[in-house]
């Protein structure tokens, strides 16, 4: 069972413990902004799940259709993920203008204190995995984990709000007004794993500067290397696909070229195994007459 898989279903457990209480103590209390929390809470359930599987089918080998492997699929089902949560955003706020508003119970606020606690835990956990293992899947679960944490925030604001209900009947809408809140937060989370998917399935290259360079040096240790000339990461799931042309005196053998290409790729695989494709073109060194 791989890592990411592990720390899907540890988020999976969390999550269906957290739903189940949420909405048990809403429906109890009659707060619709918990049983919002709460459906936000069972989201991620939906979204684990699909993480699971897109995490399983994103490491299926290169095939004869698809040379590059299906790393990109994991960019698919965190556009799912997206999909999921901008619906449910839209249908919490819809139900929020048709729900009666009741006095709060102090349940409500001592259920979504210890929820923020856990959910916080989680959401770091889950986002440190997932730049570390560098996987969009993880570290889309992860920013919705961190939603979850403010929009428990938001019931606890809205819960000492009502508790004033009984002085100003006015305080007694707080509840919907949370509730839509906490809508357009999923909707905000939801919009912005689908425009960052996008734009990955787009042919997104890695720009991060660091890395980068890094790469360059790792190619200009070969002497016989004079410049590069371009360099492309193009990401491609958890791993990348490098395009390069490198600047290589014009005297050399193309034998001589070709060992020197193998070695370059073998020092990037040794310098970060997810450089997975490699394709490096050779142009001329005009500048260089002699070795």
């Amino acid at each position: 069972m791989g890592i990411v898989t592990i720390v899907m279903i540890k988020s999976f457990i969390v999550n269906l413990l957290l739903s189940i209480l949420k909405l048990i103590t809403g429906f109890i209390s009659k707060s619709y902004a918990l049983i919002a929390d709460g459906v936000h809470s069972f989201s991620d359930l939906i979204t684990d799940i699909i993480a699971i599987i897109g995490s399983k089918l994103s490491n299926i080998p290169a095939d004869e259709k698809h040379p590059y492997g299906h790393g990109k699929l994991e960019y698919v089902t965190s556009l799912i993920i997206g999909a999921i949560i901008c619906i449910l955003g839209i249908t919490l706020i819809n139900n929020a203008f048709n729900n009666k508003y009741e006095s709060i119970e102090y349940i409500v606020i001592i259920v979504s204190i210890f929820t923020i606690i856990i959910k916080f835990i989680l959401s770091r956990y889950i986002l440190k995995k997932g730049i570390s293992l560098n996987n969009n899947i993880l570290i889309a679960s992860g920013k919705e984990s961190s939603m979850d944490v403010i929009s428990s925030i938001v019931v606890v604001i809205s819960s000492f709000l009502m508790l004033l209900g009984k002085y100003n009947k006015i305080f007694l809408f707080s509840d919907m007004i949370a509730a839509i809140i906490i809508g357009l937060f999923i909707i905000r989370t939801g919009f912005k794993i689908l425009m960052e998917n996008l734009s990955i399935i787009l042919e997104e290259q890695e720009t991060n500067k660091e890395y980068i360079d890094n790469i360059k040096k790792v190619i200009l240790k070969n002497k016989y290397i004079k410049n590069i000339d371009k360099l492309v990461l193009l990401k491609f799931g958890s791993y990348y696909k490098l395009i390069c042309e490198v600047s290589m005196n014009p005297n050399i053998s193309v034998l001589k070229a070709h060992n020197q290409l193998d070695e370059i790729e073998n020092r990037l695989s040794e310098f970060d195994n997810k450089i997975k494709y490699k394709t490096i073109h050779v142009n001329p060194y005009k500048k260089e007459k002699n070795l």
